[in-house]
């Protein structure tokens, strides 16, 4: 089976007061995605107006490219998951490997149905 292209998604409520520190760990993740990940396609955050919750829309060429992503954040990830709280879904096939990787994490799996 020819592995695709991750989509993923993943929903934040900022805790209160806890913005600016958002920001700054969402700066890094992203330039951890920009400079250290090799498959990471897309990975963009959206706030809100009022900029209490916001949205991660994220783009990887395959599983070893999310885990890769995922392995890169390190420390900021679990620093991140102290200023907000998340929830979230990968669209596509992943690999054995991945599912592995996110068992028990409440990410949601959603297969495709149709494509043009």
């Amino acid at each position: 089976m020819e592995e695709k292209e991750l989509y993923c998604t993943a929903r934040v409520k900022i805790h209160p007061g806890k913005l600016d520190e958002f920001k700054r760990l969402s700066a890094l993740c992203m330039e951890s995605a920009r400079n250290k990940d090799t498959g990471t396609l897309e990975y963009d955050v959206f706030l809100s107006d009022d900029q209490s919750e916001g949205m991660v829309h994220e783009r990887y060429r395959d599983s070893d490219s999310l885990l890769q992503h995922t392995a890169n954040l390190g420390e900021l990830m679990a620093a991140i998951m102290k200023v907000a709280s998340f929830d979230g879904e990968i669209c596509g096939t992943p690999s054995p490997a991945l599912l592995k990787a996110i068992e028990g994490s409440g990410v949601r799996l959603l297969k495709l149905h149709q494509s043009l």
